[in-house]
This record gives structure tokens, sequence and C-alpha cells, in this order.
């Protein structure tokens, strides 16, 4: 899919018209965070921007986009609430500016396979949406960089723009979660339905106990290499062509 188009934002005014462009476009959460990284670098002038979201249940944070390549990393490297400087920003809500030395932070936790760890200045702001933190957005320099007061407010900006953004890709995603969901336990009880109706027909027919007859349809589905669901509708129907055939038979006159 076509990247957003983007040029230098001058103004939040400006900003946020290429942040809008993002948010009405087609694009799947993994292209929103690529532009994120790509409109970051344009704010920032920066050598690295790396995207970082929260997984609630673990309670971790987990990188998922970079602007130097990290293909083998994303979705590996993971922080815990508070672990890090990117674990400090998301648990406290708060941007960190290290204008040098950022590895000599008490939060610092350097990690190997970002060669960004090495890299001189440093600040990290929260994704944000409706209070609640999504992720982290980190903008590195190789050299020391005093960032000013307007880089930082753009930085905000666009974390708090941009998790609005990402809250409605994760409410969406989660939504065709649970009607995926919805549609799998409704196949669960059908096939159970099924399964238990075919259990039935053969222990009538075989004079069968309830666990002999579920023994001898699991075996007769493995024998056949035929899921339990398609050998129950076949029994059923075969029953049903049965039934119907012997009805025809006695409805006939008798000469």
């Amino acid at each position: 899919m076509a990247s957003v188009m983007m040029e230098p934002p001058s103004s939040q005014v400006a900003l946020l018209h290429r942040i809008s462009n993002i948010v009405t476009s087609d694009l799947s959460l993994d292209e929103m965070l690529g532009e994120i990284v790509g409109l970051t670098v344009q704010v920032t002038q920066c050598d690295a921007c790396l995207v970082y979201l929260l997984e609630r249940d673990l309670g971790e944070i987990v990188l998922r986009a970079s602007q130097v390549p990290h293909a083998a990393d994303l979705g590996q490297i993971r922080l815990k609430m508070g672990e890090g400087v990117t674990g400090w920003v998301a648990e406290h809500k708060a941007v960190v500016v290290l204008s040098s030395n950022a590895s000599l932070d008490p939060r610092f936790k350097r990690m190997k396979a970002l060669v960004e760890d090495t890299y001189q200045a440093f600040a990290s702001v929260p994704l944000l949406s409706k209070g609640e933190v999504l992720g982290v957005v980190n903008v590195h320099h190789r050299d020391q960089h005093q960032y000013t007061a307007d880089e930082v407010a753009m930085l905000t900006f666009t974390g708090e723009q941009m998790g609005s953004a990402i809250a409605k890709e994760f409410l969406e995603d989660e939504n065709e979660r649970l009607v995926s969901e919805k549609e799998d336990l409704k196949r669960q009880l059908e096939t159970r339905k099924l399964v238990e109706r075919a259990k039935g027909l053969i222990q009538a027919r075989h004079n069968l106990t309830e666990e002999e007859a579920y023994l001898r349809l699991r075996n007769e589905s493995r024998r056949l290499r035929r899921p339990m669901r398609e050998l129950a509708e076949a029994i059923i129907l075969a029953e049903n062509l049965s039934r119907k055939t012997e009805a025809s038979m006695n409805s006939e006159p008798r000469p």
C-alpha cells in the first residue's frame, strides 16, 4: 500500500494535517506505525526512531516499529512497565529528554540488539489516548542534541494524536477478534450437537453405551481421516435418508 505523502511540518496545524492523512488512510496498524516513524523523523531530524506498544495483558512494552532495520527484533524486544527509560515513560505517562550521555541516566537499560542505545541523545514520549498509555515513541541522536521546547512539544503532540489513532485500530482489532471468537464458539457448539446426535444414533443402532458409541465415532473419524463433525453429519444424513425411504415404502398402497 502506498505510503502517506508528507512534507516537513512547520506548525502543529500542519502536523495535525499530516496525522489526519495517516489516520483517515486505509493503513494497517503496522503500516500506521511505520508512518509514525517517518513523521517523527521529519519533525526531529533524528538518527533513529523506535515505537513500542503496550501489551496490557502481559504488562510489557514491545518494540513494533523502527527507522533503523530491526526485522528480527520487532515483537521480540520487551520491557516491563517501569523498566528502562521506555518503561518509565510508559508507567509515568511523562516525557523524558536526555540531551547527552543518555546511557548514564540511572533509568537507562542497555539492549544489546539496539545500536540506538549507543547514541548520545534520547527523547521518549508516551502514546496516549484519553489518558491511557498505549505505547512509547523514542527518538535518538548519535551526537549530543539539545531538544528545543518546540521539538518536545511537537513530539508530545504527535504522541497524543497518534495515540488516538492507534486506540481506534486496537478497538477495531479487538472487535474483529471478538467476532471471530463468537463464530468459533458457534461452530464448536454446532459440532458438539451434531456429534451428540450421531453418537445417539450409533448407540441405538448397535446397542452400545454412550462411551462405546463415542469411541466408535472417534476411531472411525481417525481411520477415515475425516473430522468428527463431517462424519457425524454423514451419519445423520444417512439416518434421515433411511427414515424417508422407510416412510415412503410404508406409505405405498399394498396390493
